[in-house]
This record gives structure tokens, sequence and C-alpha cells, in this order.
């Protein structure tokens, strides 16, 4: 059931990760109702590497000025207590934590007012399970980042973080409803959990 209160004022969103497995869920669901500028790694509209500052400014440069900035992209490594080392570490924090929190930091200037940031952590920054310690750091960053975060943005602009549990085991309407919630209603410094 969709929530009546949200707003479907046609905005203008950049989905960071577009074609990745969680941008190609929630595309068709906001292509509804908004325009889409896609970006990402490969086949998109545009092309940024989100863990290049430099890629960032200018994917932001090329765009101009938006509504809403979703980022469904960001590598993590899994593996044992045993097999991490800062290497393995780094990828999740530079692919993902440093990189979604640099999109807010440059992206703010190009987000009309009153416009959204939604992120994407997940589910073992709040319960992490064995094999998974960097993700656990990486999403509980992102997480703790939002709540600041949304205390600080100024011109009415709102920061979310979405929370997925194993995206394969969420039915596609849980999952596309919680990206939606973020973007079209009001929240602001919210971690919408998903599926757990």
């Amino acid at each position: 059931m969709k929530d009546n209160n949200l707003n479907r004022n046609k905005m203008r969103i950049l989905l960071i990760g577009a074609n990745g497995e969680i941008g190609r869920i929630i595309k068709p669901a906001f292509a509804e109702n908004h325009e889409i500028i896609s970006a990402g790694r490969n086949s998109s509209d545009y092309h940024v590497n989100i863990a290049d500052v430099n890629s960032i400014e200018k994917l932001f440069q090329q765009i101009g000025e938006i509504d809403s900035c979703i980022c469904v992209a960001g590598d993590c490594y899994t593996g044992d207590l045993l097999s991490l080392d800062e290497e393995k570490l780094n990828i999740g924090i530079e692919n993902k934590l440093l990189a979604q929190i640099n999109l807010i930091l440059i992206g703010q200037k190009f987000i009309n007012d009153n416009g959204s940031f939604t992120l994407t952590s997940g589910k073992m920054g709040d319960k992490p399970v064995k094999n998974n310690i960097a993700k656990a750091i990486v999403n509980g960053g992102i997480n703790s980042f939002v709540l600041a975060a949304s205390l600080e943005l100024e011109r009415g602009i709102r920061i979310n973080a979405i929370s997925p549990a194993k995206v394969a085991d969420i039915p596609i309407d849980d999952l596309t409803n919680a990206y939606l919630k973020s973007v079209e209603s009001s929240l602001n410094g919210e971690i919408i959990k998903v599926n757990y």
C-alpha cells in the first residue's frame, strides 16, 4: 500500500548505481513520476567513480541542479576477522563509506533547496553476522553519518539511509517503497530498515 502523503511532484533525481542490483529494482518505480539521471561505473547516462572526489565533482558539474540524489553503489570486503587487514578494510571505507560521504559534501552545493540525499548502508551495520566485520564497520559508519549530517544540512536539505537485509531475500515492493519513502516524504535523519 502506497503512502498518500508522499510528494508525487516531478523531481530531477540522480541515481548512482542505477545498473547495479538495487538500482535495477528501484529505477522503474522512480521513472514513473520523476526524471531519472543514471550514473555508475559502467553503462549509465553518466560515468562516475564515487571513490574519486574529482569524478564526483565532475558528475555534479555535468548534470547541474537536482532535487534528489540516491546512492545504491559501493563495494565492501566480505571475510572473517583473521583474513581482514587494512587493505581489505579500506575497500569498503573508500568505495562505500567515504564515497557516499563525499557525495554529500560535494553534492550539497548542487542540490536544490528542500532536496534530499538517500544513502545505502545495510543490515550488517545493526545486526552483524560472522564474516562481515568490514560491512559492519562501513554500514554503521554510514548510519552514524546520516544521523549527524541530518542535524546540519542547510536549506531544508534532508538525508536518510536505506538499510536493507540481503537484497535477494527482500520483496521488490518493500525495497522500492523504502527508497520512495526516503525521497518523496519529509523524513530526515532516518535509517529505514528493510526486511529485518
